[in-house]
């Protein structure tokens, strides 16, 4: 399937819309959308898991694959939901979560019972209680390391203590994974998104001198062979797929998505989004470092492209926070900064994903307690920081610009009560802008955020440039401008954003580039000037 001009809409089912008033978003709640969701003109809906969950880890922790949890409805309901999107132009892509199961999950519990079968599922290493095998961290804080007094066994989790990795080793283990793929398949899913696949081979279980483990367990020595051995036997090759990349490389990218290496369609990585990490720390707050931003956007895009691999294009998911709170304004130019924003992801080279609510421009919770966050991560953290000598309002500071719950937030549809998510009290407290920044108030609006989104979706689908076209990043000194220049035959398109609450300017003026040929055909702005305004993005073609 060709995919390069598709544009991909995640849905976080348990935020987006309750259709039954429990506080819980549902299945039902998204087919009352797809007017919404055709109208916006997106070829693919990613939704994240709605499988039977302890919902430790908010559905990552899988328990069945091949149901869905009653709190998001039937099987009834998922097929209808298949075929309703389907009529509509719309696919559905699932999310599968292959490098760890619940530790309530059926295979895991017979492990635990000593089932020699089940436990070679899992990592399974034999310890005394007080010797973890290694020293690896979990990556939600303290070991990956559970121990089993009744086994006198430790499981390996690199998630949640609930999480258990599986042993992708064991041939058997691959084939459970494959028939679950082709499960799906003959069900009418036409795409799958698979969760932190390339940390499904381990290498080396010995200490790590020099770090949390990573360097053992990521992009390890086996995984670019399951993922083949995966995409080939389960007869998914030719479906659009992505496999999202933890502390990944171009070269490993590379060979994820290269056509000729039959693995997937494309790949995420998340380099872009520590430019705001201190030292690397996701939990100490700085500045975003904008020169840093352009230059892991041009080596990405440009190294990918050289390499013939594909990019996954996006600012959020169901796990950053909000961008607009995060690299834009959320006061005077909260508008300008969403869409600048949304202009510099969607204009690259690689496949878009809208995460719900962005296209509205919603911002981070805002919350200030920590009885209103309901994220593991965040709450294991709240203590972590707090047992580390932060006080309680510098901890909070800190969940409130870095917490999951931020991208968590039920889905702004209206002005009304709870945001016109639910008529029940929703899991996740709505956030308190909702009466400004919703749906309804954007629907209209020529000049909304939304309307601006629905103008780049547009632009894709109709620009072989856009979808196709080589990329050359420009303006590579200038420390406030994000630019690039993209070539398809004899047309061009230039995109220059500016990332500052303030005017910058550029190296060499527009003008000079309208002399020779090029016109606005985009921006956030009326008109154009040689001084780009705060958070504008102009749009040159030729």
């Amino acid at each position: 399937m060709h995919f390069e001009d598709k544009v991909v809409y995640q849905i976080y089912p348990k935020s987006f819309q309750d259709s039954n008033g429990d506080g819980w978003g549902d299945i039902n709640g998204i087919r009352s959308r797809l007017g919404y969701l055709a109208d916006l003109d997106v070829d693919f809906l990613w939704l994240t898991p709605f499988f039977p969950s302890p919902q430790r880890d908010n559905g990552y922790d899988v328990a069945d694959y091949r149901a869905v949890d009653p709190r998001f409805g039937t099987m009834a309901d998922l097929e209808a939901l298949i075929a309703e999107a389907g009529a509509k132009g719309i696919g559905l892509m699932f999310d599968m979560v292959f490098n760890h199961t619940s530790t309530a999950h059926e295979w895991f519990q017979k492990a635990l019972k000593g089932d020699e079968k089940y436990m070679k599922y899992y990592i399974f290493r034999d310890g005394a209680p007080d010797a973890p095998p290694t020293n690896w961290q979990s990556k939600f804080g303290g070991s990956a390391w559970e121990y089993v007094p009744a086994l006198g066994k430790w499981y390996l989790h690199l998630f949640d203590v609930t999480q258990a990795d599986l042993n992708w080793e064991n041939p058997e283990v691959r084939e459970e994974l494959k028939a679950i793929l082709r499960f799906w398949k003959q069900k009418g899913v036409r795409g799958f998104r698979f969760d932190v696949v390339n940390l499904i081979s381990k290498g080396d279980f010995v200490d790590d001198a020099e770090g949390d483990g990573r360097r053992f367990y990521t992009d390890g020595p086996h995984v670019h062979a399951y993922l083949k051995e995966l995409v080939r036997d389960s007869g998914i090759e030719g479906m659009v797929t992505v496999g999202e990349m933890s502390s990944t490389s171009i070269a490993n990218c590379i060979r994820y998505s290269a056509p000729h290496e039959h693995e997937l369609s494309m790949t995420f990585s998340f380099h872009h989004l520590k430019v705001d990490y201190k030292d690397g720390d996701k939990w100490s707050l700085m500045a975003p470092d904008i020169h840093a931003l352009k230059e892991i956007f041009a080596s990405w895009q440009e190294g990918m492209a050289q390499g013939g691999g594909w990019n996954a294009l996006f600012w959020c998911n169901h796990d950053p926070p909000r961008i607009v709170s995060r690299l834009g304004d959320t006061g005077r130019y909260w508008k300008e900064s969403a869409k600048m924003l949304a202009a510099a992801i969607h204009l690259m080279r690689g496949t878009p994903y809208i995460y719900q609510g962005e296209e509205l421009g919603m911002t981070n919770a805002g919350f200030t307690d920590i009885s209103s966050y309901r994220d593991v991560e965040s709450l294991n953290y709240h203590d972590i920081l707090r047992a580390g000598g932060h006080s309680e309002q510098k901890t909070l500071q800190i969940l409130g610009a870095r917490s999951r719950d931020n991208g968590r937030t039920p889905m702004q549809w209206d002005a009304g009560t709870q945001a016109g998510f639910t008529v029940g009290t929703p899991w996740l407290a709505v956030n308190s802008n909702h009466a400004v920044i919703n749906a309804a108030a954007e629907a209209d609006d020529e000049d909304s955020v939304l309307a601006f989104y629905k103008k780049l979706v547009r632009l894709r689908h109709a620009s072989r440039l856009i979808a196709e076209g080589s990329i050359r990043f420009i303006e590579r000194e200038n420390n406030d401008v994000l630019a690039y220049k993209r070539a398809w035959q004899q047309e061009r398109l230039l995109v220059f954003c500016n990332f500052r609450d303030h005017e910058v300017s550029l190296s060499r003026h527009l003008s000079l580039y309208q002399q020779e040929g090029y016109e606005k055909t985009l921006g956030n702005y009326e008109g154009l000037e040689d001084t780009l305004r705060p958070f504008e993005v102009v749009v040159l073609t030729r």
